[in-house]
């Protein structure tokens, strides 16, 4: 399901984007070792996308909508390999990534089935040693405003790890954010 006008205009602001750079990546982020070759599954409007690219050689974005994926390809293209692919069924080689990433995105996806499919492609797409690393929303009265008419499926803290674990992962954390309403979570293949 699209977005709704004001959320669409959230995520595509410079405000969003500053948020991203000085806010949600340093927090999610913080002492994850990305590598090399870095997966970006569902960039968006790319306010992640433009900070990852001046802190990896390179960088790979899977994004589901087509004409998102098209403007993505316009403006970042030069410095970021860009797909139109779904995340749950990504056209990528396996074991092929240092790390993936994924943020404020999972609660777009609209059921559990298809968000531990993207669980299980991250796995499938990350080399041994690999980091899944991101970040998403938790529900709030401001954050259900937001998305009215939106697909809102929030992923739970407390099922979170076990689902990472089916997927394959170890080394499972899940954290709430002190302050924002949000959690970060990192897991690993070994």
């Amino acid at each position: 399901m699209p977005m709704n006008r004001a959320h669409r205009k959230l995520c595509s602001s410079e405000e969003w984007a500053q948020t991203t750079k000085e806010r949600l990546l340093p927090w999610a982020l913080d002492e994850v070792e990305l590598g090399e070759d870095v997966l970006e599954i569902g960039p968006g409007y790319g306010a992640n996308l433009r900070v990852l690219v001046e802190q990896v050689p390179r960088l790979t974005a899977v994004e589901i909508d087509a004409g998102t994926a098209r403007m993505l390809q316009d403006t970042w293209g030069h410095r970021a390999r860009v797909l139109h692919a779904d995340g749950a069924a990504m056209p990528l080689p396996d074991a092929s990534y240092d790390s993936v990433v994924c943020f404020t995105m999972l609660h777009h996806v609209p059921t559990a089935e298809q968000q531990d499919r993207i669980f299980t492609e991250a796995f499938r797409v990350l080399r041994p040693g690999g980091v899944f690393a991101g970040s998403d929303s938790l529900p709030s009265f401001r954050f259900r405003i937001l998305h009215l008419g939106d697909t809102n499926n929030t992923v739970d803290p407390d099922t979170f790890p076990a689902r990472l674990t089916r997927a394959g992962f170890t080394d499972v954390s899940v954290d709430r954010h002190p302050e924002a309403n949000g959690l970060r979570f990192r897991a690993r293949r070994h």
